[in-house]
């Protein structure tokens, strides 16, 4: 059995205002794809401000969008190449 070493870079880029944080999450993928998420936060107006909290909530909503379609692109290729329809595990 041959084993590759592969490996993806996944950016992930923050916009915040005093309420509210916007993550964009990126990765490239080998095959020149770039599949781009986003996922966002809001502070309730009775919490104090701690934006390291927005960008956690913020970044994991945005990363998991990215799983989400890193999942349903990995079903279109496996229906393309096998002429029948895969059937996803939601997670």
């Amino acid at each position: 059995m041959t084993h590759t070493a592969v490996g993806w870079h996944v950016e992930m880029e923050f916009q915040e205002d005093d309420q509210h944080t916007r993550a964009v999450a990126l990765v490239r993928l080998p095959d020149g794809t770039e599949v781009r998420a986003h996922g966002q936060a809001s502070r309730h107006r009775t919490d104090t401000n701690q934006p390291r909290v927005g960008e956690e909530i913020a970044g994991a909503r945005a990363l998991n969008e990215l799983a989400m379609q890193l999942l349903s692109k990995a079903h279109e290729e496996i229906d393309t190449a096998s002429g029948r329809t895969s059937h996803p595990i939601n997670v």
